[in-house]
């Protein structure tokens, strides 16, 4: 069996954070669109902002909660997990004055749940580009 692969040079990591930095404004842009509590006022700028603010959030806050809340994490089989994104997006939502979200509860979860999926499929993508396995050719 005979194996050719596609030589594609491996992507620096400052260009993969980039181009995850951009994929999560296009989420917050997308959340935006289809949730009616959550607004996002100031153009392409200001989704590339709170994206730049939630990551740093998400990194910091994010990460001691995680740890924090670890037990229980796995008791809830991931549940919990949903609840600190919620929080992360009100500590968001508290920080700068570009993001709203009208009800701390329900459409926090929802734009939890909405940022997830997003993610999860914007991390699938990524793979497909930068990191595509050798084609096998018999």
């Amino acid at each position: 069996m005979e194996t050719t692969a596609r030589h594609t040079p491996t992507p620096s990591p400052f260009a993969l954070l980039l181009v995850r930095w951009v994929a999560l404004a296009a989420a917050f842009a997308f959340t935006a669109w289809v949730l009616n509590g959550v607004d996002i006022a100031g153009g392409f700028w200001a989704y590339v902002w709170v994206a730049l603010l939630f990551g740093i959030v998400n990194a910091v806050v994010g990460t001691i909660l995680r740890i924090l809340t670890l037990p229980f994490n796995l008791i809830t089989l991931g549940l919990v997990s949903l609840l600190i994104t919620a929080v992360l997006l009100s500590i968001t939502d508290a920080l700068t004055t570009h993001l709203t979200i009208d009800d701390f509860f329900w459409t926090t979860i929802w734009a939890a749940i909405i940022l997830a999926v997003v993610a999860v499929v914007v991390e699938m993508i990524l793979q497909l580009i930068f990191w595509r396995e050798p084609v096998v050719a018999a």
